[in-house]
């Protein structure tokens, strides 16, 4: 039933990790396609090493990401498609549990389950926005992402109609940054978005940056970068004040990076432009208002301490809990 799709790039400490929470899924209707796009280091030695006659391995040169997943799901046999990513895991029930979910609510195209924060070597669930009450349903994907601005799905806890993704065009093939938060957006705009509030999966944020797919210390050019992209979404967005607000709320909180960087400089206004400001964070408006020289110590400092806690980590050798 589902097609199980990981790209990998450089994740030779994290795949094996990542593919055995595949592996001891209790749903076992599945089949497991890796596409290796490019790798240097060892993933593709280590992954290759696992017997499991439902994987599927594909090596090519590197195209990206957004390429690489795009050629997961051609060669996808099944109705589903499940994305994970090379540096994430699950539970061993999330695909048993999504069945249900789908099931359950069949009117829906994008299925996303919650799902367990690591960072620091602490697994947490945030706050999504979500009613107290709420177990499992129909969600307003755009309305929930503005209330907290927590990402409610990624490539890691979410299961596509195959046919829908196709319809949709699936990743678009020159974005590098944000290709899953755009491809949301057009589904969510387009068909029902169900949610099951129970997390399943864990979303690696101690990866070093160099090792990310999706990296924040990386400033992307606007061809690659998603924020630079949404033209196509302008008449959509006068029309929704909810879409608004989130796309306003992903501009300033993409672009302050390249701001502080000075990068790109003509392509950022541009952008900015667009903002309502009145709407957005106190926080936001004053890192803007202010001049980049006097706003940059801040976030230096802030990068020294997060990167001086994840070295800590690293030589603790702390285990990333369990949930029974």
């Amino acid at each position: 039933m589902f097609s199980v799709v990981i790209p990998l790039f450089n994740k030779a400490i994290y795949i094996e990790k990542a593919v055995e929470s595949v592996i001891q899924q209790t749903y076992a209707d599945f089949e497991l396609i890796i596409i290796n796009d490019g790798s240097t280091d060892d993933s593709w030695l280590r992954v290759t090493k696992i017997r499991d006659s439902r994987i599927t391995f594909i090596d090519q040169p590197n195209v990206g990401v957004s390429d690489s997943r795009n050629r997961g799901v051609k060669q996808a046999r099944f109705e589903y498609i499940a994305f994970l990513d090379a540096d994430d895991w699950w539970e061993s029930t999330f695909l048993e549990q999504m069945s249900r979910l789908i099931q359950d609510y069949g009117e829906a195209n994008l299925f996303g389950s919650n799902y367990y924060y690591v960072k620091h070597g602490k697994a947490r669930v945030e706050p999504k926005g979500l009613p107290d009450t709420f177990r499992s349903g129909y969600i307003n994907y755009i309305d929930l992402y503005v209330s907290e601005f927590c990402v409610l799905i990624n490539c890691s806890f979410v299961v596509v109609r195959k046919q829908a993704f196709v319809q949709m065009g699936g990743f678009k093939s020159n974005l590098r940054f944000g290709e899953d938060i755009d491809l949301w957006i057009r589904l969510a705009l387009t068909s029902k978005v169900a949610y099951l509030n129970k997390p399943l999966a864990y979303s690696n944020q101690d990866v070093d940056g160099e090792s990310r797919a999706v990296g924040r210390q990386t400033l992307y050019s606007p061809e690659a970068n998603f924020i630079f992209n949404l033209a196509y979404l302008k008449s959509a967005e006068e029309e929704s004040a909810a879409l608004k607000r989130l796309l306003d709320g992903l501009r300033v909180r993409v672009l302050l990076p390249y701001y502080l960087a000075n990068q790109y400089v003509s392509e950022v206004r541009s952008v900015l432009a667009e903002v309502d400001f009145s709407q957005q964070p106190v926080y936001y408006r004053r890192a803007y208002a202010l001049p980049a020289l006097l706003v940059r110590p801040y976030f230096e400092f802030m990068k020294v301490g997060s990167f001086c806690k994840r070295t800590l980590i690293r030589l603790s050798r702390t285990s990333y809990p369990s949930v029974v």
